[in-house]
């Protein structure tokens, strides 16, 4: 952590004695310093202004396409217009720049030029609470009546990002990895749905199979992918038995590892699945060439464009442990904002309010709101209700100095190494875990 830190502040330092930025515009680390564990509470912290004060709050998002651009500021018009506090939210959009975005935020707060309220990635907790740009929500979020409407998860994996007992992230939305499947090449192989990760696992062998006899595999039990992202499908493996991203040189994780091994060299994947990234599983998925492959809802309506009915989906199914990954979008409310409780207003509305309803409808993302994920759009979509089952044991990969050229170097080539036989997955498992966790 020090590490980043120290090469961020170089990096912005330039940028920031030069000038602030203004506000002109879409998968572990160490804990809080004492003067963020030693804020003041928010009582003594909230504005001066009076409650029939009129409150203006800016908050900064980004958007994937000008239609969730549209979407943002109408939601952000309703709010205004319905909202019985006074409060206006002023939003202002930037792009997400391949990350950039994150960078952007980091140095306009600490400039002095940030905004009341951000969108937010859990990635980038570490650094801005490790420099005391984020308030704690801990008080705002034990006396809200809508607490208990987001599971205990979530919360838990907020506090997690942050490396602290405290939240510093309001969760928003999400995406959850689940299991797609066949229902056809089940039946033809006399399969039913796994519901422990033992059966999945000998699903995965009973759905490669030689459709024609010619003594060549036709369809393959598990689209796995090799490539940079597979340490998430991966994941559950580890979890599945037991394992996990603490300690992967547990007796535990190592088993996780060998199984995930003997499904490639006993044939249950592809040949290719060493160097198989998205665009091959979901190919291979399509293409009848695989069984089952995992992915989340944002492939969901080319999956049902092309086969119709004959595609489903599982959670993941328990075995000693459960996991799957999560991806995130949540908001964050800034320390220097004098306007905490209504900032707090404002993004309770997009975590269970109309705007989290609005929102996860267009967007096809997770609601975190149990309330929304109970409405008829989503318990409907059996995609979607794959991810719901799947947020109480969702997680995301340990967030450290090293987890971005883990993800994209470390663990593919490592993991290409066991599957081919170059090493054991206790030696795998030992570089995975000592690169990952290397101080």
């Amino acid at each position: 952590m020090k590490r980043l830190l120290t090469y961020l502040l170089v990096l912005f330092l330039p940028i920031i004695l030069v000038a602030c930025v203004s506000s002109n515009n879409s998968t572990s680390t160490e804990g809080t310093n004492d003067s963020q564990d030693n804020e003041s509470t928010d009582t003594e912290q909230e504005d001066t202004q009076s409650a029939d004060e009129p409150v203006e709050l800016t908050y900064w998002y980004w958007a994937d396409n000008s239609e969730y651009s549209n979407l943002m500021q109408d939601i952000i018009a309703e709010f205004n217009e319905t909202n019985d506090k006074g409060i206006t939210v002023i939003g202002e959009e930037y792009p997400w720049d391949g990350g950039g975005y994150s960078e952007t935020l980091f140095t306009a707060a600490m400039g002095g030029g940030g905004p009341d309220v951000a969108a937010f990635k859990l990635t980038s907790t570490p650094l801005f609470t490790a420099n005391n740009l984020l308030a704690k929500l801990d008080d705002y979020i034990d006396s809200w009546e809508d607490k208990d409407d987001i599971e205990e998860n979530l919360y838990d994996i907020m506090k997690s990002a942050s490396g602290t007992d405290n939240l510093y992230v309001m969760p928003w939305n999400t995406q959850v990895l689940y299991m797609y499947y066949r229902p056809s090449i089940f039946e033809e192989a006399g399969v039913e749905v796994p519901t422990t990760y033992e059966e999945l696992l000998t699903a995965i062998e009973q759905t490669t199979m030689d459709t024609d006899g010619d003594g060549n595999t036709d369809i393959y039990g598990f689209g796995m992918r090799g490539a940079t992202g597979g340490q998430e499908p991966w994941g559950s493996f580890i979890h599945g038995r037991g394992g996990d991203f603490e300690d992967m040189t547990s007796k535990e994780a190592i088993q996780g590892m060998q199984d995930f091994i003997d499904i490639y060299e006993n044939g249950y994947a592809p040949p290719s699945a060493t160097t198989d990234g998205f665009n091959e599983i979901i190919a291979n998925f399509k293409s009848g060439k695989t069984a089952m492959t995992v992915h989340h809802t944002g492939s969901s309506a080319e999956m049902v464009e092309t086969f119709g009915d004959d595609v489903s989906a599982f959670a993941f199914p328990e075995g000693v442990g459960q996991w799957t990954s999560m991806g995130d979008t949540n908001n964050v409310i800034f320390e220097s904002t004098e306007h905490k409780e209504a900032a707090f207003e404002w993004v309770s509305y997009l975590a269970t309010g109309k705007g989290q309803e609005d929102w996860t409808i267009a967007t096809g993302n997770v609601p975190v709101s149990t309330r929304v994920q109970e409405m008829d759009h989503f318990q409907n979509d059996e995609f979607m209700k794959a991810s719901i089952e799947g947020v109480p044991f969702a997680g995301i990969l340990p967030i450290k100095d090293t987890t971005t050229e883990w993800i994209s170097t470390i663990w593919p080539n490592t993991t290409a190494s066991a599957l081919l036989g170059e090493i054991t997955a206790e030696d795998a498992m030992q570089q995975l875990h000592e690169s990952l966790h290397e101080e």
